[in-house]
């Protein structure tokens, strides 16, 4: 494994890749073939996914090699998921390449940077804005100094690309990860600045490496149903746990 992420023309630096359900969003319990790569523009504060982010490690992998092992998985969707796809010129060969497979393609990303229809193959657009419960903490120490807190906040919200691709997808999602029942004004907010979304596009997502407690989420429940949006469950946790290649 590598730790320095040196890119390269005809490759990818990818964390994992492996065969599961879906565990979130529109095709949550779809049976998907997952391409997770190493790197990302943001530093959450609860990613559950640090080797990809805070800890960024993986492997060069060719987009024929990782279209064979998606061929052999015998999954018809293929999700690409980091980090953050985006920010790598080779995601668009690497998605085109997987629909010419005849795989439906999921990009997951958190919409800070814009790749157009042009450029990706993707059937559904997974949008993941990053609200302000997301910036790491004064002092925490994945972080000395803060640098990473000030370019986290800097970043994590880009209304243009997050426009530009509603725009660009018509099969979209918006996903967001919330804390506490304040980061509802914070999503109203961003979506009153936003065009094109329909509420059943909006889904919302407790925030956890773990199944919720009973009766914690009904803040959840009734803003969704107020809303029109959608209850966004994690069949992963509930079926593996926190564990890699689920």
């Amino acid at each position: 494994m590598t730790t320095r992420l040196t890119t390269r023309p005809e490759a990818l630096i990818v964390t994992e890749v492996f065969t599961s359900l879906q565990g979130e969003g529109k095709l949550t319990g779809v049976p998907s073939y997952f391409v997770r790569l190493a790197g990302c523009n943001l530093r959450c504060t609860w990613c559950d996914t640090p080797a990809s982010s805070w800890e960024p490690r993986g492997e060069h992998r060719t987009i024929p090699w990782l279209v064979e092992q998606a061929r052999a998985s015998g999954a018809r969707h293929a999700v690409i998921t980091g980090g953050e796809p985006l920010i790598f010129p080779q995601v668009g060969p690497l998605s085109r390449a997987l629909a010419g497979a005849g795989l439906h393609v999921t990009v997951e990303t958190a919409g800070t940077v814009f790749r157009g229809p042009d450029e990706l193959a993707c059937q559904l657009m997974s949008i993941s804005p990053k609200l302000a419960s997301s910036t790491p903490a004064l002092g925490d120490p994945r972080d000395p100094g803060g640098a990473w807190r000030l370019r986290h906040e800097k970043r994590r919200l880009n209304p243009g690309a997050l426009q530009a691709l509603l725009d660009g997808y018509p099969k979209r999602q918006l996903k967001f990860v919330v804390t506490a029942p304040e980061d509802l004004r914070e999503i109203e907010a961003l979506l009153a600045r936003l065009s094109g979304w329909a509420p059943d596009d909006v889904l919302l997502m407790p925030e956890g490496v773990s199944a919720p407690a009973p009766g914690s989420t009904a803040w959840i429940v009734r803003a969704c149903i107020d809303r029109g949006w959608r209850y966004c469950h994690r069949l992963h946790i509930e079926l593996f746990g926190h564990t890699p290649g689920t």
